[in-house]
């Protein structure tokens, strides 16, 4: 009889353990995603989560992802903005003529 209450004792801390375990790694992904400015941070933090409680791969490839960085790179619209400046510098055409 004692030895079952020690067993369930153990299983039981276990199980916390194990818990806690999720609690404190699942989000850690989204955390570094946040942290760096990922524009990708809030579907890098959902796939931590899926990976963590799935046990799966995925919590490694959004920790990747994370550490990665954007693909294509973060400032779109500056990129843009300043090729659009550099043609008007250059005289482009416009409304599509030919010179």
């Amino acid at each position: 009889m004692m030895l079952d209450i020690f067993a369930l004792l153990v299983l039981g801390v276990l199980v916390a353990v194990v818990i806690w375990l999720v609690v404190v790694v699942g989000p850690i992904p989204g955390k570094i995603a946040s942290k760096r400015g990922n524009p990708h941070s809030d579907a890098i933090r959902v796939l931590g989560w899926i990976g963590i409680i799935t046990l799966g791969p995925a919590w490694l490839a959004a920790l990747v992802w994370a550490y990665a960085g954007p693909a294509g790179g973060a400032d779109l619209a500056g990129r843009v903005a300043a090729l659009e400046d550099e043609v008007r510098r250059l005289g482009g055409t416009r409304g599509g003529e030919a010179s």
